[in-house]
């Protein structure tokens, strides 16, 4: 009798054990749900783009969620010059670039025999004279330096800025291809020191003056409105001739990929942070 009391015991106890951990013999415990059985995460598509560092990489990630909303994932790739954005565009290894202006990818296509498209004007930067030794241009020094791109048309715009300022004159129909060649008046005998664009920042201590493409202004830090002592002006023709695209190879401009980045950088989104952002240095483009 005492054996039986024992096993209707040990009965009773597994039982009480199997309801407290809520777990029968036809109703096993639940599993842990695994990923399979949750929704499904649609892959994105990588979109490439070749940028300048400021401001164009940091507009650019401003859309990165917009584009991943549409689907895809975007990767800055980040260049201090001018010539590796286009070429590795024209190579294929990237999808897009944001970096230059219309006259320079003319150049260049001209010079390298690329085939490099313009799809959408983002913003314009105001070139800007700014001061190095020199602080005053209606005190010029005789003899006067001042660094300029030697870029064809980042030279040019950079000596029509000079021109409208008084400080020389260029020969008649050279505009936008003029180099320090076609001036024909130099009141002051400035001397004009051609550097590759990323490099003029770098000789602001050494040189009287030195001319800035916007980007390298603010990489600088510089303020286009607050420093510059000359700059080209919102309504004029440069600020619409030298307006920065987006890029890619012919034959691109119709893709998923483009009509995705067209669409994220001229939305709404986009000209505002411009304006909060860089105060007149950038200028987004309706």
């Amino acid at each position: 009798m005492k054996k039986i009391n024992r096993s209707l015991l040990i009965v009773l106890v597994l039982a009480l054990a199997l309801t407290a951990f809520g777990c029968t013999k036809n109703e096993p415990a639940p599993q842990a749900e695994t990923p399979s059985q949750g929704q499904e995460v649609k892959e994105l598509t990588k979109v490439t783009v070749a940028a300048s560092p400021v401001p164009h990489a940091e507009i650019l990630a401003q859309v990165k969620d917009d584009l991943a909303a549409k689907g895809f994932e975007l990767e800055v790739i980040e260049f201090s010059e001018y010539v590796q954005p286009n070429l590795v565009v024209e190579a294929g290894d990237v999808d897009a670039n944001f970096f230059q202006h219309k006259p320079y990818l003319d150049n260049f296509n001209e010079e390298r025999g690329t085939n490099i498209v313009p799809v959408a004007a983002v913003h314009y930067e105001p070139l800007g004279l700014y001061p190095g030794k020199s602080k005053d241009l209606s005190n010029i020094p005789d003899g006067a330096t001042i660094a300029v791109p030697n870029d064809t048309t980042n030279e040019a715009r950079a000596l029509l800025l000079l021109e409208a300022n008084g400080i020389i004159k260029i020969k008649e129909g050279a505009g936008l291809t003029a180099t320090k060649l076609d001036i024909v008046e130099n009141p002051h005998n400035v001397e004009i020191v051609e550097l590759e664009a990323a490099q003029v920042a770098r000789v602001v201590n050494e040189t009287d003056f030195v001319v800035l493409n916007g980007n390298y202004a603010l990489e600088a830090g510089f303020n286009v409105q607050k420093d510059a002592l000359a700059k080209e002006e919102q309504d004029s023709q440069a600020a619409q001739t030298y307006a920065n695209i987006l890029c890619v190879k012919k034959g691109n401009e119709e893709t998923e990929k483009t009509k995705a980045l067209i669409e994220a950088l001229k939305s709404d989104k986009v000209k505002q942070f411009i304006a909060d952002t860089y105060e007149g240095a950038v200028v987004a483009i309706d």
